[in-house]
């Protein structure tokens, strides 16, 4: 079969359909593109390949569970993603390590990072959800409130700030697990 002439949307197709040649192809178009995004951003060509490779090896391994809508989008977004973990990872490091030079990295610091570094992207993505699910959701989660405080106090439905919830929730969940499965 002819892959290069395929679409995207039709490569994750035969790619969940464990096509080496469909993940052959996607490779191919995109491996240099990821590689001058991660380099932009950590000016490591060495680190910039590991990201890259890393992100097609869990692409392959989890490629019957990805739900992936624009691949091009969705491959860029893992490297950003993986750049910026790395980065954070190793300034959080840093000032640790200034903090205390004795200090040696354990499991839980690294988990903390994790937690931290999950949270961030978590409230990333309530930032980029529609503006009334955006405020029902922070109201639950950041202020602690009800679904019938919630209610009262936008003057909705308990049933619509269940339903913005729900939105909410599964928009987070959908998010987090495709940014994780790349890592």
């Amino acid at each position: 079969m002819n892959y290069n002439s395929s679409s995207d949307k039709e490569l994750l197709e035969y790619l969940k359909n464990d096509s080496q040649g469909a993940f052959t192809e996607i490779y191919n178009r995109y491996w240099k593109q990821l590689l001058s995004v991660a380099y932009i951003f950590c000016k490591d060509k060495s680190v910039s390949q590991d990201i890259v490779q890393e992100i097609f090896a869990k692409l392959w391994s989890r490629r019957a569970e990805l739900d992936i809508e624009y691949l091009n989008t969705y491959l860029a977004s893992a490297v950003r993603f993986s750049v910026f973990k790395l980065i954070y990872k190793q300034k959080r490091r840093l000032e640790i390590e200034s903090q205390n030079s004795e200090l040696e990295l354990s499991t839980h610091t690294e988990e903390q990072i994790d937690a931290r570094f999950i949270q961030e992207y978590i409230n990333k993505v309530v930032e980029q959800l529609p503006e009334k699910c955006r405020i029902v959701f922070k109201h639950s989660r950041s202020c602690g409130l009800s679904t019938t405080e919630i209610a009262i106090e936008l003057g909705i439905s308990k049933k619509t700030v269940e339903g913005y919830l729900t939105k909410g929730l599964k928009t987070i969940r959908l998010n987090l697990r495709n940014a994780m499965n790349l890592f």
